[in-house]
């Protein structure tokens, strides 16, 4: 075969030399396989899967959100939408205000999710560990507030704020609770503590515990405080008998009773407003 014929042999399409060059190799070796223009500015364009993805709908709606509530207050959020605020901080990606109205209906209200049960909590799809920390982290926070605002003044004399702090510490309560407000010498608060759970007229009150418990927090009066989940502030019959009881064993150890105080979601009765103290 002469020079010319081998090098026209060589370059033809098929010639078996291209058999022995594997795919990176001849990528590599063809320029014009991949080739793509070159704009003005001398980059390559860019390729479609560098663009960004499309911003999810609820873009900035919470920046629009905290603006609003650091402008006008709670009162300018609907309360789903301060629900969603505070699901926000504790669940930084998604879209949470599809959960914060499914919690808002299946509890009634934003007080009523703030005080549900963990147990309960948990049971609501969407909302892990951290919106349930949360939740429940608000709902001490306010009760932490209220009794301080309620401490700050003579509990007499600072009548309303204490059924604000009663109000939030157990008016939105599914069980019943009877609470002593142990107050000292100027009535101020020294403790509030949960001596009971259950229905009161049907779980027995020992008047001398209570009055055990005054005595080792050197108290000096009492105000009783318990709930009525049912939402009537009614005293029952067992409520007055108990109250009576408590009453007679405080007076001999110079104790006083100022009032007992029933809370319930629609408002509150005090004992010593209807005559029974």
């Amino acid at each position: 075969m002469s020079e010319t014929e081998d090098r026209k042999a060589a370059s033809r399409p098929d010639a078996p030399i291209d058999a022995q060059i594997d795919d990176g190799a001849q990528v590599f070796f063809d320029q014009t396989r991949d080739a793509v223009p070159v704009g003005q500015s001398g980059q390559l364009p860019a390729s479609p899967t560098d663009a960004k993805p499309p911003k999810p709908h609820y873009h900035g709606h919470r920046q629009r959100l905290r603006e609003r509530f650091l402008k006008g207050g709670a009162n300018a959020l609907a309360d789903y939408e301060l629900l969603e605020l505070l699901l926000c901080m504790a669940m930084p990606r998604g879209d949470v205000k599809p959960l914060a109205k499914s919690l808002i209906t299946q509890f009634g209200s934003f007080a009523n999710v703030l005080a549900a049960r963990p147990e309960d909590l948990q049971k609501a799809k969407g909302l892990g560990d951290a919106g349930i920390a949360a939740i429940k982290v608000a709902e001490a926070s306010a009760q932490y507030l209220a009794r301080e605002r309620a401490m700050e003044l003579p509990v007499l004399a600072s009548w309303e704020q204490l059924i604000d702090y009663c109000r939030v510490r157990l008016g939105h309560r599914k069980t019943e609770e009877l609470h002593l407000l142990f107050l000292d010498r100027k009535n101020r608060l020294i403790a509030d503590e949960c001596h009971q759970t259950g229905t009161v007229d049907h779980t027995p009150v020992y008047p001398r515990e209570v009055i055990k418990r005054a005595l080792e927090l050197h108290a000096s009066a009492i105000i009783l405080v318990h709930n009525h989940p049912s939402g009537d502030a009614t005293p029952s019959r067992g409520d007055i008998d108990m109250t009576r009881k408590i009453v007679e064993a405080a007076k001999a150890m110079e104790i006083i009773i100022h009032d007992h105080i029933i809370i319930s979601q629609a408002g509150y009765n005090s004992f010593k407003t209807l005559g029974l103290i």
